[in-house]
């Protein structure tokens, strides 16, 4: 009996992980030699004592696996996997082109200067977290040009509107 192609093919697919166990999950996995791929950025945390740069997942709760389909039942097993993505009741196939971006952002990109499309909407609260801006709170009242939002502010019964980047935002 000949394996078809789909059978035979490695595709990349999503896994679902307990909340922060990511990393756990790509060390095991890769332990089981199986193709894993975890996306981290650079982020600045600040504890009470001290700042420090850590690694921190690009997509929490997901890492990406490459290996055949029918072979997607080995991952559940490894402690700190949940599911696999599926998309009308299949495994969701994620593309070479998706993974390469993910690799360009996770290799070439600080934390702050990513900035999820659903983050910040029109309508949403936001406050501006940095910048000459920060502390103000407002609307986000229409999508700007270049990753940018207008926000507008009612300050002692006057409105005015600021272009804020979106990375200065944070959703309230």
């Amino acid at each position: 009996m000949e394996l078809t192609k789909s059978e035979t093919e490695q595709n990349w697919y999503a896994v679902f992980t307990k909340p922060r166990a990511e990393k756990k999950v790509v060390e095991r996995l890769e332990e089981g030699n199986i193709e894993v791929f975890l996306p981290l950025v650079k982020t600045l945390r600040q504890w009470s004592d001290r700042k420090k740069y850590v690694q921190l997942p690009l997509i929490p709760s997901y890492v990406f696996v490459r290996m055949n389909e029918k072979d997607l039942n080995k991952v559940l097993p490894y402690p700190g996997t949940v599911a696999v993505l599926k998309h009308l009741g299949k495994p969701a196939k994620v593309k070479q082109s998706e993974i390469d971006n993910l690799k360009i952002l996770s290799d070439n990109a600080d934390a702050s200067d990513i900035i999820s499309v659903d983050k910040v909407g029109k309508g949403d609260a936001v406050m501006v977290s940095k910048g000459s801006f920060a502390g103000l709170i407002g609307v986000c009242i229409k999508d700007g040009n270049k990753h940018r939002v207008v926000v507008q502010i009612d300050s002692l019964g006057s409105c005015f509107s600021v272009d804020i980047p979106l990375n200065h935002l944070e959703k309230i």
